[in-house]
């Protein structure tokens, strides 16, 4: 696997974000590379409340959080399906698992990871012999608190299961091949049928496939309206896939919140 990828894409107003908190990706222990994406770590110290917004990835994350005068906690998040938000107040720290989508289920394997989709659930309610967050949450220093997670996730022995990592490759494949927009021919093009090919993204992903070719082509929107020359919107339209641009404005506008254009002006 990669190193950690360094692109902002699901992050609504990256810059903003990056001059508020301290944002670091990192590694994990070789072992559990197959499996996640990063490790996400923020801290952050702010004389003002300040809102984060995120498009979320189709993937499950672990989080680890501890905010001012409350008692540290964590959470199993699964795929969230609109615009996330969370407000930061004073001094706070967050440490996050970013799993692969499809990656997930090696660690939960009684359940399908559509059961966490939309919803957040208490960490010992998925895993119930996991330490305090404390333990991952309390050191200073980083490379003390990457290590305390990696000792987390290898304590739940992960199980090899060959259906996840075809889901996670799929996944992937997705993500990297603009030219694939339509489930049927991208089914087809697998040996799948489109019903086989839903099942094993509702077992192991958590959301289906064409929910996903829609999200990222929000993604890749919303980094192209941050770019320092905003785009042709017609025409990013039509590279995405987009019948036309009015489809591009209406995705946008429903999972974002204001339609490209606006944000875009916003933005800079």
């Amino acid at each position: 696997m990669a190193a950690p990828r360094r692109d902002t894409r699901g992050i609504v107003d990256a810059t903003e974000l990056f001059t508020r908190v301290r944002f670091r990706r990192r590694e994990p222990a070789p072992p559990l590379r197959p499996y996640l994406e990063h490790y996400w770590l923020i801290d952050w110290d702010l004389p003002q409340p300040y809102a984060s917004h995120v498009v979320p990835h189709p993937s499950v994350n672990i989080v680890f959080q501890q905010y001012e005068r409350q008692d540290p906690f964590a959470e199993v998040a699964g795929i969230g399906l609109g615009l996330f938000t969370q407000k930061l107040t004073g001094r706070g720290r967050v440490c996050g698992i970013q799993f692969r989508p499809g990656g997930f289920r090696p660690f939960a394997p009684a359940h399908p990871v559509t059961d966490w989709t939309g919803h957040r659930v208490p960490l010992p309610e998925v895993f119930p012999a996991t330490d305090a967050p404390t333990t991952i949450l309390a050191p200073d220093d980083e490379d003390t608190r990457v290590t305390a997670l990696d000792t987390f996730l290898l304590n739940l022995n992960p199980r090899p299961d060959p259906q996840s990592d075809l889901a996670m490759t799929l996944v992937d494949r997705i993500r990297t091949d603009r030219t694939i927009r339509h489930v049927g021919d991208f089914a087809h093009a697998q040996g799948m049928t489109v019903r086989s090919l839903q099942r094993l993204f509702a077992a192991y992903v958590g959301v289906g496939p064409k929910w996903i070719i829609l999200r990222y082509r929000i993604h890749e929107a919303l980094e192209h309206a941050e770019a320092t020359h905003p785009p042709d919107w017609a025409a990013l339209a039509a590279d995405l896939g987009y019948a036309d641009q009015a489809h591009l404005v209406r995705d946008f506008t429903t999972t974002v919140g204001v339609p490209p254009t606006a944000y875009a002006r916003a933005v800079h």
